[in-house]
């Protein structure tokens, strides 16, 4: 697996965190504040998938005979769950204001923990991949920062309904690196 694979997993799975912080930018954060923003959810993001492939490297032995089936599974629930939750975002109300106690700093921390765990389910999938799990889990930070930043600083200009898109294509391509695992496994 190489830099654009994790790119592209870094980019599906700060879909929520990007969300959220679109949603602060709408609120009018400074540039201060979405840096802060930026940094807690791309640090949340790379750690997560370091937590949940360590511990599945702790039950390596019982994991290993269907290490294939649970990266598959656990890629295609977070990748479904994105997908429906996204749809979701669409179908609503688009009009509504803002809440601005999103934007409150002593939220920051469970908005981190909330938007990341999907990547902690992610990480258990990588005990069925051969990658470099700290490499990617960087770069799925460095991406999650990126996209954090930018969602945060031009939240007015991004039209609020493309949120819920976004998260169905990241939805989409999780799904579909976790349907190419048990693929190659069972092909292979």
């Amino acid at each position: 697996m190489d830099v654009a694979f994790s790119a592209a997993l870094g980019l599906s799975l700060s879909m929520d965190a990007f969300a959220v912080s679109c949603a602060m930018g709408l609120c009018g954060i400074s540039r201060g504040e979405a840096l802060k923003v930026a940094l807690s959810f791309g640090l949340f993001q790379a750690i997560m998938p370091l937590v949940g492939w360590l511990g599945a490297r702790w039950m390596g032995a019982i994991l290993e005979p269907v290490d294939h089936w649970v990266a598959f599974l656990a890629l295609l629930a977070v990748g479904g769950k994105m997908v429906i939750e996204g749809l979701g975002k669409v179908r609503e109300a688009q009009d509504e204001a803002p809440d601005r106690s999103v934007c409150g700093g002593g939220k920051l921390l469970s908005l981190s923990i909330g938007t990341s765990i999907d990547a902690l389910a992610v990480g258990v999938g990588f005990i069925g991949m051969r990658i470099n799990v700290p490499f990617t889990a960087s770069v799925i930070g460095v991406v999650t920062f990126i996209v954090c930043l930018l969602g945060a600083l031009c939240a007015g200009r991004i039209l609020r309904t493309r949120g819920g898109y976004m998260e169905v294509l990241g939805g989409l391509v999780i799904s579909a690196i976790g349907i190419k695992i048990l693929l190659e496994h069972l092909l292979g």
